[in-house]
């Protein structure tokens, strides 16, 4: 008797949790769940603002931060795009941004990723619109991107991203394609 009882909470336990599955499985943009992509109207209004895709600059997000607010790297890059304060710092002078800090930055989603953005397309513009040696640019500088080109260390393709000498930046490159590559086949709406 107890045996059956058993039984029956088991298999009422399995239903409902093949349920779930079909219900999850069905929903329109399940995947979302797991490829979640937040502060969009920030993430769309600069994309809009400085012309850059806006699946770029959710998945450098994602690498950087994980969309974690005020959050700050060992080495001191700042908030939601992880920027150096150096960097950020030329990119506020650059963008004329004056009334944005770096408290700013660490803090407030929109300064973020609005002085992130701005950087993405001053990378854009000075590596020919080469997304994949952008990507490099934000993680391991523009100088360094540069000189691999023209040493013909890398050709700036994401084929031949294992000929870039620092590891790290190889990984990132892989990192945001790959979740480049989710958002843009997960989200039709952005």
């Amino acid at each position: 008797m107890k045996l059956l009882r058993f039984l029956r909470k088991k298999r009422f336990l399995l239903l409902l949790f093949l349920g779930f599955v079909v219900v999850l499985f069905f929903s329109t943009n399940w995947m979302s769940w797991f490829y979640p992509i937040y502060y969009k109207d920030n993430i769309r209004e600069q994309s809009e603002r400085y012309d850059v895709d806006p699946f770029l600059i959710a998945s450098i997000i994602r690498v950087e931060s994980n969309f974690k607010l005020g959050k700050e790297s060992k080495k001191g890059a700042l908030g939601l795009m992880q920027l150096m304060p150096d960097t950020a710092q030329w990119a506020m002078e650059q963008a004329k941004l004056p009334e944005v800090t770096m408290d700013h930055i660490k803090h407030k989603p929109e300064a973020s990723i609005e002085i992130g953005t701005w950087y993405l397309k001053n990378l854009n513009n000075q590596f020919k619109g080469n997304r994949i040696a952008v990507i490099a640019a934000y993680n391991a500088g523009p100088g360094k991107v540069d000189g691999w080109l023209k040493k013909g260390v890398w050709d700036g393709t994401l084929e031949s991203a294992k000929d870039i000498p620092i590891g790290e930046t190889r990984h990132y490159i892989q990192r945001v394609v790959y979740y480049y590559n989710q958002y843009t086949r997960i989200y039709s709406d952005f």
